[in-house]
């Protein structure tokens, strides 16, 4: 099932990558939002860390256990270090839309994302230093703020592909 993004990327890339067929355009898989909780002796911090969470994406995270022990942490393997959210589909897509379109312009200091946060497997990584950037989470207190990371999952087969992709969707990547 062809999509209309998938045809106007495919016009657009076409030309670049040689592409023949439509499928063999690159496309956004999934794109996932998670956020460490901190202390795990603090249960406010980390309730407070999964409710914004889901209010930012519309989803319920889902937890992250420890994988290991660390004494200096005091952490046991198993804990809740943190949260996780995978977004798909049409909800993946709203919230890309939210964060090229609003979320990004109003972080700040912010001059476009750096194309060095691509990886070799056609992924972006980009962190966020505060949460309450999202207009869902800006108007209430701002004493327990917590950073965010969102890896946005493309089907690209390579750093330069994944690069020109994610520019046609309109990230504001730096020049190089």
């Amino acid at each position: 099932m062809k999509t209309d993004t998938q045809e106007k990327t495919f016009g657009a890339l076409k030309s670049e990558f040689g592409y023949k067929n439509l499928m063999q355009a690159p496309r956004v898989e999934k794109i996932v939002v998670s956020a460490g909780v901190g202390s795990k002796f603090d249960p406010k911090k980390r309730e407070l860390v999964k409710d914004r969470l889901a209010k930012i994406t519309g989803q319920a995270p889902a937890p992250r256990a420890a994988k290991k022990s660390v004494a200096a942490f005091k952490i046991r393997t198993g804990d809740t270090v943190g949260y996780q959210v995978t977004l798909r589909g049409a909800r993946g897509k709203a919230f890309l839309d939210k964060l090229i379109h609003i979320v990004l312009p109003r972080a700040k200091d912010f001059r476009g994302l750096r194309p060095e946060t691509i990886d070799e497997m056609g992924n972006m990584t980009i962190g966020l230093k505060e949460h309450i950037v999202f207009p869902e989470t800006a108007d209430e207190e701002s004493k327990d703020i917590f950073g965010l990371a969102i890896t946005i999952v493309t089907t690209a087969r390579n750093k330069k592909e994944a690069e020109s992709f994610l520019r046609h969707l309109g990230l504001p990547l730096r020049a190089k």
